[in-house]
């Protein structure tokens, strides 16, 4: 995530009521857009709306996959584990964990105890 995004932006997306009901639908399964609409019970357009934003700070990933008919179409999944808020320094920091493979965090987090 860039740092240049603000804590507002942040909780603005993550605070829609569209955007947490794609995101909690996502984190279950991966879904189409279709899927999304119909369980979410929103308009398509309102849900590629939700979609556009939550890529806009990788809360969201998509993988193309091909139907039976030879049709292409995408399926979004959810990007993170978890999103902390704190307070450090009198500021407010939001971070955002993410589905990395083991030892991508581990590495980051060695990064981020000894900076050179």
């Amino acid at each position: 995530m860039a740092e240049e995004q603000s804590i507002e932006e942040i909780l603005d997306t993550i605070g829609d009521k569209h955007a947490r009901r794609v995101l909690a639908a996502i984190s279950r399964e991966p879904q189409s857009a279709k899927e999304l609409a119909e369980e979410c019970d929103l308009s398509l357009p309102t849900v590629y709306r939700r979609i556009e934003l939550l890529e806009e700070y990788d809360l969201v990933t998509d993988r193309t996959l091909v139907a039976e008919d030879g049709n292409h179409y995408k399926v979004y999944e959810s990007n993170f584990e978890s999103t902390v808020i704190s307070l450090e320094d009198e500021e407010y920091k939001v971070r955002i964990y993410r589905e990395e493979n083991l030892p991508d965090r581990f590495s980051q987090l060695w990064d981020e105890l000894n900076p050179e």
